[in-house]
């Protein structure tokens, strides 16, 4: 709440303005000068823009030709943060400081401590046009922008978010930037922070961060198939954990321990959680009928069990999980260099009936693959000229067969999911996630962007191409059966 205090002087009220007119002249003449020079081959460009940005900064430093104060008070200090400022300046930037400086000199503005602590770097991105952040700071800087309407800085800071998501800290930051954005109606950060966790939730399930998930975030990652894990007994052990220390109402927790999928768990290691989990324990009522049906799952053939449940819902769809019975690790050094192949093997299914079925995989990898409206074309004229292909025109290309054919495949169809691994701010976390189906061998648009040629490339980790191949079986209902 803004309140007079003051008359603004006539004197310093003139140089402002004219030290604000000098700016935008300034900036006028410079995008004329450079209209002027085009097409001419003596042309040069002087420019002191820089010099310009240190007179404006010397201009806040000091207060020189000041027209307007602004007082910063905070609800836990008596003492006001003051600075000296020029009306023009601020009114250029924020449409708010452009009211509130309309008919008074003297403003004093009311902030919380962590956005008081950053007023400074906030008027000086008014001046100057940049500001440096942390990752603590970026709630509180965006806060400032969108309070005061300064539309540029709240966009840097909405970017800067997306892209330092990766970025590691003592206490973790990705869940808080969320919670943020659900509150602000974010829709773009709140997805970027959802993919982000979906896409590296065991290193979140290890950290502090975990505990300051939401019961709503929580609930909004367990709906999801894409989550990368280890396994869904690591989600169910950290999802007890959680419950372990929010202690939230019966019908809440409920409804998060009916989103585990409880087939995807061994029976020895359902048995061990009947028998050993306390927060099972208090809330098996709840999920009995689920640990049922894992039990029958695993127990009849798939084929089987399709003819009486239902197992096109997500209960019976894998997540990304990292085990080794579900894919395998691949590094690719010098991907640049020639063509590359590989082959493992995965479990036929999660069920504990085709325990010991295996299914073969080879995969294919070419760094320079030419799509057939890109390769040379012979013809018969005259001429016979063939144009040149470059190098540069291929593109990766991962292609993903079984080696064998197999009754046991009645029934199933393999999803096959690709993880490409990055180091980011030193850490090496999952960047795309591919997913095609069985009708297709091959994925569309892998690494479509990647410039796997040069050595500094961000897919490469060491010179190295960072993959990790999954394979989901999703069962299908081939007969109906009228109960």
């Amino acid at each position: 709440m803004a309140r007079l205090t003051g008359a603004r002087p006539v004197a310093a009220r003139r140089w402002g303005c004219a030290a604000a007119a000098v700016f935008l002249l300034l900036l006028t003449v410079q995008a004329a000068q450079k209209a002027d020079l085009s097409g001419d081959a003596t042309a040069a460009t002087i420019n002191h823009s820089l010099t310009l940005l240190q007179r404006l900064q010397e201009l806040l430093q000091h207060g020189n030709g000041s027209d307007s104060v602004l007082r910063v008070r905070t609800a836990t200090s008596d003492e006001a943060k003051v600075f000296h400022t020029h009306q023009l300046l601020l009114s250029l930037q924020s449409e708010v400081f452009e009211s509130l400086l309309r008919n008074q000199s003297v403003v004093t503005l009311h902030e919380p401590p962590e956005t008081a602590a950053l007023f400074e770097k906030f008027i000086r991105y008014l001046y100057c046009g940049g500001v440096s952040i942390l990752l603590h700071q970026a709630i509180p800087m965006h806060q400032l922008a969108s309070k005061y309407r300064v539309w540029g800085l709240q966009r840097g800071v909405a970017e800067y978010m997306k892209t330092h998501l990766a970025s590691e800290s003592s206490q973790g930051h990705v869940v808080g930037w969320y919670h943020y954005a659900v509150r602000i109606g974010d829709a773009a950060l709140q997805e970027s922070c959802l993919q982000f966790l979906a896409w590296n939730l065991s290193a979140v399930l290890g950290s502090a961060e975990w505990g300051s998930v939401s019961v709503e975030l929580l609930l909004l990652l367990l709906e999801r198939s894409d989550l990368v894990l280890h396994s869904e007994l690591e989600l169910y052990t950290a999802v007890e954990g959680w419950l372990g220390r929010q202690q939230p109402e019966g019908p809440m927790a409920e409804r998060v321990l009916r989103a585990i999928r409880y087939p995807m768990i061994a029976p020895s290691q359902l048995f061990r959680l009947q028998a050993q989990s306390a927060v099972l324990a208090r809330h098996y009522s709840a999920v009995q009928d689920l640990l049922f049906q894992a039990f029958q799952f695993h127990a009849a053939s798939p084929l089987h069990f399709a003819k009486y449940f239902d197992v096109n819902c997500s209960m019976f769809l894998p997540r990304n999980y990292l085990a080794p019975s579900w894919g395998s690790q691949w590094v690719i050094n010098n991907p640049a260099r020639d063509d590359r192949s590989t082959s493992f093997q995965t479990q036929l299914g999660p069920s504990s009936h085709d325990a010991g079925k295996r299914v073969t995989w080879n995969v294919l990898f070419s760094p320079r693959w030419l799509p057939i409206s890109l390769r040379p074309v012979y013809s018969d004229s005259v001429s016979g000229a063939v144009q040149p292909v470059r190098i540069e025109d291929g593109r990766p290309r991962l292609v993903i067969t079984p080696a064998m054919s197999s009754p046991d495949f009645a029934g199933v169809s393999f999803q096959k999911t690709v993880l490409v691994g990055v180091r980011q701010q030193g850490r090496v976390l999952v960047k795309h996630a591919y997913s095609f189906h069985q009708s297709s061998d091959e994925v569309a648009d892998f690494l479509a962007h990647a410039d796997l040629q040069k050595r500094t490339s961000e897919y490469l980790i060491d010179n190295s191409l960072h993959l990790h191949i999954i394979i989901k079986p999703v069962y299908h209902s081939l007969i109906k059966v009228k109960k």
